[in-house]
């Protein structure tokens, strides 16, 4: 099989590597553990979210109110060592709230300056709660942050703290008052993480673990500058040619006037992912390889990346939705394709 390895300044040593990659594995695995001792069940959405983060991007929690996803955005700050921060989205936020302002100080001798007051943002992972309940304009302070990892305030630009992530959240049923958030935003995020109902044995644990006077509290188990460490070993990862193509198979196949789009299913779609879409498969899923262990990814990671990488970077139209047609459909239909 042959083999893409990303081009980075100065020669690739495969061996050094392998052998970074599997030291990464074990800690990685120690970060897994400690975030179970307190996130019951949601293996995927755990596997989901630390793919992101490792994978150095931005991801949408979608899911009912009541599932842990603040609990778990919590836990990955304490355990990955990073300096997180939170911030409830509400129709009066404004920009400020987010970016910080300047204010105007005096000095002893009477003299007046201006001093930048940081806002949350100024953290390494800031969690955005319930990010569509703010108006465009308050959303809209989160792009230039997400994109270049800096503000502007006042036409100063002011660095953010690396890494940066942003883990936002959003109700996918109460939708009254809220602001959809444009297609330039969500484009943004690396990956949308649905997070489902625990099953039965998952749901046992969380009544018998966190009801009791004693709690288990996370653990740290990693630093950001470890974390840091891990998001370059994996842009140094080797990739085959069969999992690129897969790749490209699979973005270009869904959209509305690629050439490897069948007419059956260009049809149904009103706009498709972008090449920012084959960048985020092309980093998951060597994350997502090094989160299970393996030091190389496969075609199956392309698969179970191809939805949390795609469904909120298409859309379709108006008559595909009228016949009941689904985005999470249209993408397996597509990934039939390429199997």
């Amino acid at each position: 099989m042959s083999v893409v390895t990303p081009a980075p300044s100065g020669t690739v040593d495969e061996s050094a590597i392998a052998e970074k990659a599997e030291r990464a594995v074990d800690r990685i695995m120690a970060a897994r553990h400690g975030i179970a001792q307190v996130i019951f069940g949601q293996q995927s959405v755990v596997e989901q979210t630390l793919v992101t983060i490792l994978a150095g991007g931005h991801g949408l929690l979608v899911g009912v109110p009541g599932l842990a996803k603040t609990k778990l955005v919590e836990t990955l700050g304490t355990v990955l060592g990073l300096n997180a921060r939170r911030i409830q989205f509400t129709p009066d936020l404004m920009p400020s709230d987010i970016l910080g302002a300047e204010v105007m100080e005096q000095s002893a001798d009477g003299s007046r300056a201006f001093r930048f007051i940081q806002g949350p943002i100024f953290s390494q992972l800031l969690m955005a709660d319930e990010i569509n309940r703010a108006s465009p304009r308050t959303q809209s302070a989160l792009l230039q942050a997400m994109q270049e990892y800096h503000v502007t305030v006042a036409g100063h630009p002011y660095d953010l703290p690396r890494p940066f992530h942003v883990l936002a959240t959003q109700n996918p049923l109460e939708q009254e008052g809220t602001y959809p958030l444009p297609e330039a935003q969500l484009d943004r995020f690396l990956m949308q993480i649905d997070v489902h109902y625990p099953d039965r044995d998952a749901e046992r644990s969380i009544l018998l673990e966190t009801t009791g006077a004693n709690q288990v509290a996370p653990q740290t188990t990693m630093e950001a500058a470890e974390l840091a460490e891990y998001q370059q070993l994996v842009r140094q990862m080797p990739v085959g040619e069969s999992v690129v193509e897969a790749i490209l198979n699979l973005v270009r196949a869904a959209r509305p006037d690629g050439e490897d789009a069948s007419d059956e299913i260009t049809r149904l779609i009103a706009w498709g992912p972008g090449p920012r879409a084959s960048q985020a498969l092309m980093l998951t899923v060597r994350a997502r390889a090094l989160v299970d262990g393996r030091l190389a990814p496969s075609i199956d990671d392309v698969l179970a990346l191809a939805e949390p990488v795609l469904q909120h970077r298409m859309a379709l139209t108006f008559a595909a939705r009228a016949d009941g047609h689904t985005v999470r459909d249209l993408i397996r239909r597509v990934k039939e394709r390429i199997t």
